[in-house]
């Protein structure tokens, strides 16, 4: 019986030191870091999988023990794809919540929106957004940063490719939003560079459900291919509605067209499409020395056994956006106890000095004059709409 108490009570004591222990753990004062994404709305496609992303970073990296032990808290608000609903989101998490970083926003009209809040503020925001403007001039984005592709890159890129395909003169169609805007400034920009003329220029709203009347405008000025700048569910009707008027000149879409969801909602008439993407899309096909084989293989398993398939360049951008932030915090040596605005402005530089980090997007280096930190043809890949809505390089085609 003595010998049983004394088992008894060394168990209750280790039962008890354990519990001490996982309530210290647990009582840790997190990493917070705010994100917002268009969870719902017009954008709901690109914010809902950013979404889905931080929150299983956050429970992988909990789940292994933290930042050196101390948990992070991605506190996400949802803009429902309005400017004014990012405004109020990035004002309550910088003041209220008072969170060390800000993911997001999902869409370029809302980064732009929060941009001089994030700056006057003096807080890091990494934008899962793509217009340029968003980190230029960087006098006005110090604090800014983003993770997809420069739009101008994506311009040239494309133009490039029809420059290659012998054709001279293009159609352009683009969304009324920020993201179209500034993607079709692009191309005005670049294409008379590279020998090609804009014969159409046509825009269509966010709501809109048939570009039937652009077409037939672009169809009667002798474009020989058109080119798509968007992120709403319109771009799916563009091929659909290009198929019903029998116009066969190739369709270029813009890297918002990065979500098989598009493809799909397009059905047959999306086969034939080009559009530049980041190597996400085609994870499975790249060489296994290809420097981002793993990065993007293992976040493409994680998340469709998660979530389920289809992955998207979007979700992606949750991804970068976060570990680039984790990253900042562990080299800057960041604690939660520390000052507020001391621990932002070490995230800031932290962001600032990325070099040579591998994400979905592709590999990052920052600096003092680059706050996106990738390269034109490094972080972009020419894909191809194949048979069956498959995705695949462009090189591939037909092999």
């Amino acid at each position: 019986m003595k010998g049983r108490s004394v088992i008894t009570g060394v168990v209750t004591v280790i039962f008890a030191l354990t519990m001490v222990v996982c309530a210290s753990a647990a009582d840790k004062k997190p990493f917070k870091i705010g994100a917002i994404f268009s969870v719902s709305g017009k954008a709901s496609w690109l914010g809902d999988p950013e979404k889905k992303t931080v929150m299983m970073i956050q429970e992988e990296v909990n789940k292994a023990g933290g930042i050196n032990g101390i948990p992070i808290e991605v506190i996400v608000e949802d803009d429902e794809s309005l400017e004014q609903k990012a405004v109020n989101a990035a004002e309550k998490l910088i003041n209220k919540e008072q969170v060390l970083a800000i993911l997001g926003p999902s869409i370029s009209g809302n980064s732009l929106a929060v941009k001089p809040i994030a700056e006057k503020a003096k807080i890091p925001m990494v934008s899962a957004s793509a217009a340029e403007a968003i980190v230029t001039p960087i006098g006005s984005a110090t604090f800014i940063f983003k993770v997809p592709p420069l739009d101008s890159h994506v311009a040239i890129k494309i133009l490039e490719q029809i420059n290659k395909m012998g054709i001279k003169k293009i159609g352009i169609l683009s969304e009324t939003l920020a993201f179209g805007q500034q993607g079709r400034k692009q191309l005005q920009t670049y294409s008379k560079g590279l020998g090609i003329e804009i014969v159409a220029d046509e825009t269509y709203g966010p709501g809109d459900t048939d570009m039937t009347a652009q077409l037939r405008k672009i169809s009667s000025s002798g474009a020989g291919a058109v080119v798509n700048w968007s992120i709403v569910p319109a771009q799916s009707i563009v091929p659909k509605n290009m198929r019903q008027l029998g116009l066969k000149i190739p369709l270029f879409q813009s890297h918002g067209f990065a979500n098989p969801k598009y493809i799909q909602a397009a059905g047959e008439a999306a086969e034939g499409t080009i559009f530049p993407a980041s190597r996400l899309m085609v994870a499975d096909v790249l060489p296994a020395d290809h420097i981002q084989k793993k990065v993007t293989v293992d976040y493409k398993n994680a998340y469709e056994k998660k979530y389920g398939p289809p992955i998207s360049t979007f979700g992606g951008h949750g991804y970068d956006s976060l570990w680039l932030v984790i990253n900042a915090i562990k080299a800057k040596k960041v604690t939660p106890e520390m000052d507020v605005a001391k621990a932002r402005q070490l995230i800031r530089d932290g962001l600032e000095e990325t070099k040579g980090w591998v994400g979905t997007a592709g590999v990052f280096n920052m600096s003092p004059t680059d706050h996106t930190g990738l390269d034109k043809d490094g972080s972009l890949e020419l894909l191809y709409v194949d048979k069956g809505g498959k995705i695949i390089p462009l090189f591939m085609k037909g092999k």
